[in-house]
């Protein structure tokens, strides 16, 4: 497989974009957060080179519109991601977590059918390769503190304060 790496200004700073050669979205990280978004793509892609090339254009204009305030421009994002059964139901448990509201961990569980794999479901959440667009931001501590995000505490907290949801 063939990844390509772009990367892009944000109000976060710089966003780094990889996709395949179809256009697909296979990982959003931060630059700050290198080591660990080469580590997250050799753990679900192999190893591998990565190949400048520009994101695809429907990629930058959904994430430029969500920060714009168009908090739905997210959902045409097409991604690509591979991991476990398990890691590919939480993931999609989080995109139905809609903009402006969070879950609890417990909550996210008992929504892949798994409620007592709580700790499971927030390694699945940390090993989450396409942030922001698949929203682990969105989910927070059951006592409703915000904990972990692989792009830090104060992006989380930016991102949940740019939905509505604190």
């Amino acid at each position: 497989m063939r990844l390509q790496l772009d990367q892009i200004p944000s109000p976060l700073g710089v966003i780094r974009l990889v996709h395949d050669d179809e256009g697909a979205l296979r990982s959003l990280d931060f630059e700050d957060f290198e080591a660990r978004n080469l580590r997250l793509l050799r753990r679900h892609y192999g190893p591998g080179e990565l190949f400048a090339g520009k994101a695809p254009a429907a990629v930058k204009t959904a994430l430029a519109d969500y920060f714009d305030g168009d908090l739905s421009a997210l959902g045409s994002v097409r991604i690509a991601t591979k991991g476990t059964a398990f890691q590919e139901a939480a993931w999609a448990a989080l995109r139905a977590i809609p903009a402006g509201t969070t879950r609890s961990y417990a909550q996210q569980a008992a929504a892949i059918g798994r409620p007592k794999a709580v700790r499971a479901v927030g390694r699945a959440n940390g090993d989450n390769p396409v942030a922001i667009v698949t929203p682990c931001h969105r989910v927070i501590g059951a006592d409703g503190e915000l904990t972990g995000f692989g792009g830090g505490l104060h992006r989380k907290r930016w991102l949940l304060e740019h939905e509505g949801a604190l």
